[in-house]
């Protein structure tokens, strides 16, 4: 039996590793919230979020991201119950090629593993989501996007209802 092959989201001919801007969503297994500890209804009013254990881990990773990979530059993000958003920078040279050149692939790779490592097990599903920002413009509306997203969590298109148990 032929297993399905997963459709490609990857722009065709796109070199991932090039010099520029992207937003990388990535999502935990199941959609299962990990990283918060107050995950629940605002009632209309911004609650402090305060990370788990797990999303201090996350929230850790992303800081050493420039650390394993100097050309690479974390421009926003926030650690949501079951998701990270991430806009980041991968800096060129005078030709505009990264002097090492990660793609987006590897960082999020290592960025999951070295997590993974530190919990003791995956939290992530496969792969994740990426947007080339094209503009200052798409910049502008991601980074506000990023900033506001713990306002909006119960509309957001990943958000989960808590099941009564």
């Amino acid at each position: 039996m032929e297993l399905a092959k997963r459709k490609s989201i990857r722009l065709k001919d796109y070199d991932y590793g090039s010099a520029g801007v992207y937003f990388v969503t990535i999502c935990t297994k199941d959609r299962k919230a990990l990283f918060w500890n107050n995950v629940g209804a605002t009632t209309g009013r911004q609650q402090e979020t305060r990370l788990s254990k797990y999303g201090k881990v996350v929230d850790e990773a992303i800081h050493k991201i420039p650390i394993y990979y100097p050309d690479v530059k974390i421009d926003n993000y926030v650690v949501m119950p079951n998701h990270v958003h991430i806009l980041l920078s991968i800096e060129g040279n005078i030709d505009g090629r990264p002097l090492v050149a990660p793609t987006i692939s590897r960082v999020v790779k290592q960025m999951k593993g070295y997590v993974s490592k530190q919990i003791g097990h995956s939290v992530w599903q496969k792969s994740f989501i990426d947007h080339i920002i094209r503009n200052e413009k798409d910049y502008l509306e991601h980074y506000t996007y990023i900033d506001n997203n713990p306002l909006k969590w119960e509309e957001d298109e990943l958000y989960i209802k808590k099941e009564k148990a």
